[in-house]
């Protein structure tokens, strides 16, 4: 027998401490829940379920989104069902109009409630909104997150829907008139930025440059030789890079060559040297001193007639800045762009013949244009001053084809967000679907099962009542040595 050394404590203190930390390990899941409350607990399980809860959040948000992109169709479309309802209001008056029982009175007091019903529908289109974005003005072009991973989504588009997008706004008129300015044929497109009131173009004319000057061209040695005279006013309607290339010499002197007018591009036809061959556009040639060889090109740049146009108040204010144009244009952007004080001028097929400045009376600058940026958040409103005419019979009847194209084209916006509202729809029961299958699966992993995990733990508070009455038992053994000293 021996006494400093106690094996059966001993390995009754082993049993009884795996004993108490499977005791541990059962109170903290049945605590929890829980089959998995640390890495240790199962790491492979640990990293599956992880993965899984991403996956059953995503589901979750992807079915808010969806629920808050319903919402967003859900207000567009019930915007447009009034919309509807006020076209329909205004076919009924235009078909009212188109009856000669009417009188022009009667006709004028249709035309005047068709004129606040367009107005209405811009006004529908300008200040329809979801969370601070416009719907039917046009910008919107929205993509909905409708999953749990990266790419999973849709994306709707709305048109705009304002009276003038659906041609049921009457014409506003953004046309200038004008005197008779030198090569100025048409005045359209007057911007938002004008005034009513006149204006008048400032034109300065600019020369051709007239190519008196000795041309030259690097010669057989490398060295810089006069290569001839070119005489005469340009009268090309574009600036020009003439290049004459020798075709053929004899003796070093050229017998043959060809012109380009455009760089070197494109060449005319080899045509027999004479002094003061004509070149075209107005050009003669004649060969100076000194040797030419073969493919030995001249050159020289020429710049065409031009024009300066300021457009001007009538009391010679500058508007914008000045815009140079050449006789081979057929319109111009004048003003300054950036207030949108703009206006197009075209020209007569000869392009400006003469520098003359003459008067442009602006008649009006309200404009049914609008801006929305590409959230749909809309910086300019669609304007609307009138409705389509109604005022007499002939109007009156083609106004009734226009409204119905426009219940058509409304009909079609409210069609397809029905369409994406009951995708929508689906795309939810779907995503539900999916996360309680998820969910079902992430439970598998992580959660504990209370009956199967309370047996476990009665098993380890009976094996260590056990262990600590043998960890006693064990420590009485060595007291027997006490009789043999007795």
């Amino acid at each position: 027998m021996i006494v400093n050394t106690n094996v059966a404590s001993l390995n009754a203190q082993r049993n009884l401490s795996g004993t108490n930390n499977a005791m541990q390990s059962s109170l903290e899941k049945l605590s929890s829940g829980y089959r998995i409350n640390k890495a240790s607990d199962d790491a492979a399980g640990l990293a599956i379920s992880e993965k899984m809860r991403g996956q059953i959040s995503g589901l979750n948000q992807a079915v808010s989104n969806s629920e808050s992109a319903i919402s967003l169709i859900q207000t567009g479309e019930g915007a447009l069902s009034e919309t509807h309802s006020i076209l329909q209001r205004m076919r009924e008056l235009a078909v009212q109009s188109a009856s000669d029982t009417n009188t022009t009175d009667d006709r004028a007091k249709i035309q005047a409630e068709v004129d606040q019903l367009a107005k209405e529908v811009t006004r529908i289109s300008n200040t329809t909104e979801f969370n601070t974005q416009n719907l039917l003005a046009g910008g919107l072009d929205d993509t909905f997150h409708i999953g749990a991973n990266a790419g999973q989504n849709i994306a709707l588009s709305i048109n705009a829907m304002d009276a003038s997008s659906l041609g049921v706004a009457g014409k506003i008129n953004t046309q200038g008139t004008t005197t008779a300015v030198g090569g100025v044929s048409t005045v359209t497109s007057v911007g938002s930025g004008l005034t009513a009131q006149t204006y008048k173009l400032a034109t300065t004319a600019t020369a051709a440059t007239t190519a008196a000057a000795a041309t030259t061209a690097a010669g057989t040695t490398g060295a810089t030789d006069t290569k001839g005279t070119i005489a005469g006013a340009y009268t090309g309607v574009d600036d020009a890079q003439l290049q004459i290339r020798i075709d053929s010499v004899a003796a070093g002197v050229p017998t043959a060559v060809s012109v380009s007018f455009d760089g070197g591009n494109t060449f005319g036809s080899s045509t027999a040297y004479s002094a003061g061959m004509d070149i075209g556009n107005g050009l003669d040639w004649t060969a100076g001193g000194g040797t030419y060889a073969e493919d030995n090109v001249i050159s020289t740049t020429f710049t065409a007639d031009s024009y300066s146009i300021q457009l001007q108040t009538s009391g010679g204010v500058d508007v914008g800045d000045a815009v140079t144009v050449n006789r081979a244009q057929t319109s111009a952007i004048i003003g300054d762009s950036s207030t949108g004080a703009t206006m197009t001028v075209g020209f007569t097929a000869a392009g400006i013949s003469t520098a003359v400045a003459g008067d442009f009376q602006v008649v009006s600058s309200t404009t049914s244009s609008k801006a929305v940026t590409s959230n749909g958040i809309v910086t300019t409103e669609a304007n609307t001053v009138s409705g389509i005419d109604v005022s007499s019979q002939g109007t009156a009847n083609a106004a009734i084809t226009t409204i119905d194209n426009a219940i058509n084209t409304v009909s079609e916006e409210r069609s397809k967000l029905g369409a994406y509202q009951n995708r929508l729809e689906h795309t939810i029961s779907n995503l539900q679907t999916s996360s309680e299958n998820m969910t079902a699966a992430e439970s598998g992993i992580r959660d504990v099962d209370m009956a199967a995990e309370m047996s476990e733990f009665t098993k380890s508070q009976i094996l260590s009542q056990a262990g600590v009455s043998m960890l006693a038992q064990a420590n009485q053994v060595p007291q027997a040595v006490l009789k043999l000293l007795s």
